[in-house]
């Protein structure tokens, strides 16, 4: 079952509270602090995220078994750790980015 986290949106623009993700290329905001739960994803020019997602707004859902989630879909980014607790990888569904959340129980 999928629960809705954040929307993810690709800017050319500097944000208040970027954070940059050095291996990723990317500057991010914390969604945490957006009354509308929008990330903002400023990309590096040779940042190795796919088109699609640096074109694209995408939709993150927490998921309770990430690789299920995948099954049968197209990949855009395996699964990897942003940080501690936390896997994600991104596909594609209805020609759109999404990405998918596991957080770890701890």
């Amino acid at each position: 079952m999928r629960e809705l986290d954040h929307v993810g949106i690709p800017t050319s623009q500097k944000q208040d509270g970027e954070t940059y993700l050095e291996g990723a290329k990317v500057f991010i905001t914390d969604y945490n602090v957006s009354p509308n739960k929008i990330e903002w994803l400023r990309f590096e020019d040779d940042s190795e995220f796919p088109e699609l997602i640096q074109s694209t707004a995408h939709i993150a859902y927490r998921v309770k078994d990430l690789e299920a989630e995948m099954e049968g879909k197209e990949v855009l980014v395996e699964p990897f750790s942003p940080g501690e607790g936390l896997k994600i990888a991104f596909v594609v569904e209805e020609g759109a980015p999404i990405e998918l959340m596991h957080f770890s129980e701890n």
